[in-house]
């Protein structure tokens, strides 16, 4: 089965040159769009299934041994990741058939969405640093096109933003990957995390550590240099909007945790004391940005920030709880922050407005989308039994049992606040009475749009996803816990991909 492990990169990649061919036709481009998500999706759960027999699956690339060839490997964290971009790449196709224009639809937006999620998914399953740095490059490529696609003003200038943090990322990146292997002679992480341990020049490494915190951090949109995501991610289609805060954040993520479980864990008591200041000033910055705003997704956009720190949190802490909670935190959040998205636009289509101060009365007309909001908004506060709060108990028990007083503070402090952001957007979207310059043509449903459905069809199915995660916590559990584990015994991994040379 070690095919299954290069189907996620395969599948979106023939679905995106597919895309190419029809580029003529809409229609055609609609529904390989559609095909080519639940093949990813599919192909992600048998990802899934066979690491979960094997432990891990992993396949050398033109029959090069490791760790000469190049490598792909997934353990239960990369098959998870996998299926989460199965399941929002599903979601995203689905409501872009009827919330993307058509001229953006004749100008690449769906092999621009297929390249993104091959780029996803590779970086996902990569067990080679330098090629780590190209799948992050391919995303990098599509998600600016699919940022600036429509040419509008707020949409360039957000992509300028976006493009020069991410530019300067991926340059400390490069240069941490040439002197690593400079260091140690090699670019397959698994063969790092064997060699790196042997070096004698613990600055240098700690050095170097320091360049990929860097590195993923931007990418991830921690603190410090975090400013690019809400200065971007409120200016492009909707549907692009939830997919790069579903998915192109936690590429950062997760690269974090794979470096700083399987190569710079020599030196925690360093590395993951400023992981924890990370952790805690990400949280704050991005709650208190997402109280000062009143545009309904730029509060969503600060809102990323803040739960980046809360999985980086369960890095830093470094125990095996906190690992669970993190892990735990990403499959949540994920679903959660791309259904938010997704509602904002549907209550963009049916008020023409994202500006909180100018809507009102959708709880009066569409009650039905109402519910469909709160349950990834208490969800994403924390509220129980919804999947936010599992997620936010277990990092704060895995800090209490640290005794780590302040940053558990910070974190429960951070849902507080979350709570009233959500709080706020409920009041000024949906209970307060629709102000008299709001046009209700279509919130009353006196205007049809036969397309209303489709945009709801995918948020109904994420807002299933939140309340399964919620109402069925142990198995979700046992699934984070498993990969935890995988995680804090970076020998398997290692043996997995090297095998006899280990």
């Amino acid at each position: 089965m070690s095919y299954a492990v290069a189907l996620p990169i395969f599948v979106p990649l023939l679905a995106g040159a597919l895309s190419v061919l029809c580029w003529r036709s809409v229609r055609w481009q609609r529904v390989i769009a559609v095909i080519g998500s639940s093949g990813l999706l599919i192909s992600s759960v048998v990802l899934l299934q066979a690491v979960q027999a094997d432990g891990f699956v992993v396949m050398q690339m033109g029959g090069w041994a490791a760790p000469f060839g190049i490598t792909l490997v997934a353990d239960l964290l990369s098959a998870i990741m996998v299926v989460l971009t199965g399941i929002i790449a599903v979601a995203i196709a689905v409501y872009s058939l009827a919330a993307t224009p058509e001229r953006h639809e004749r100008f690449g937006y769906y092999p621009l969405m297929h390249l993104l999620l091959a780029g996803v998914c590779g970086s996902f399953v990569t067990g080679d640093i330098f090629n780590l740095f190209v799948w992050f490059e391919v995303m990098l490529l599509a998600s600016f096109a699919l940022l600036t696609l429509g040419g509008e003003r707020a949409q360039m200038e957000g992509a300028i933003k976006y493009v020069t943090l991410n530019l300067f990322s991926s340059a400390v990146f490069l240069s941490a990957v040439g002197l690593l292997y400079g260091t140690v002679g090699t670019l397959n992480m698994a063969d790092i995390g064997q060699k790196l341990a042997q070096v004698e020049h613990h600055g240098m490494v700690n050095v170097l550590a320091m360049m990929f915190m860097v590195a993923f951090g931007i990418k991830a949109a921690a603190f410090p240099l975090f400013f690019w995501l809400p200065a971007s991610y409120h200016t492009p289609l909707v549907a692009v909007s939830a997919l790069f805060a579903a998915l192109l954040t936690k590429v950062g993520v997760y690269a974090l945790y794979r470096v700083f479980t399987l190569i710079f864990n020599g030196d925690v008591d360093y590395t993951h004391t400023i992981l924890l200041w990370v952790a805690g000033a990400t949280m704050l910055t991005g709650v208190l940005g997402a109280a000062a705003q009143f545009e309904f997704r730029r509060i969503l956009s600060f809102h990323i920030i803040s739960q980046i720190g809360y999985m980086i949190l369960g890095l830093a802490l470094f125990t095996p709880l906190a690992i669970v909670g993190g892990v735990f935190y990403i499959m949540h959040h994920i679903i959660v922050k791309a259904n938010l998205f997704l509602v904002s636009g549907l209550v963009y289509r049916l008020t023409g407005s994202y500006d909180l101060k100018k809507l009102g009365g959708v709880y009066k007309y569409r009650p039905g989308i109402a519910v469909l909001f709160l349950i990834p908004a208490l969800s994403l506060a924390g509220v129980p039994p919804l999947s936010g709060f599992f997620a936010k108990f277990i990092l704060v028990r895995a800090g209490l049992e640290m005794e780590a007083w302040t940053i558990t503070a910070i974190a429960l402090l951070v849902g507080l606040l979350t709570l009233y952001s959500m709080i706020k957007i409920w009041a000024e979207v949906f209970w307060k009475a629709p102000p008299e310059e709001l046009n209700t043509v279509r919130l009353d449903g006196q205007h049809k749009d036969a397309s209303l459905w489709l945009m709801q069809l995918p948020i109904a199915g994420l807002a299933l996803c939140t309340l399964f995660i919620g109402l069925n916590g142990q198995p979700i559990y046992e699934l984070a816990s498993a990969a935890a584990e995988q995680l804090l015994d970076p020998t398997r991994y290692i043996e997995a991909v090297l095998g006899d040379q280990s």
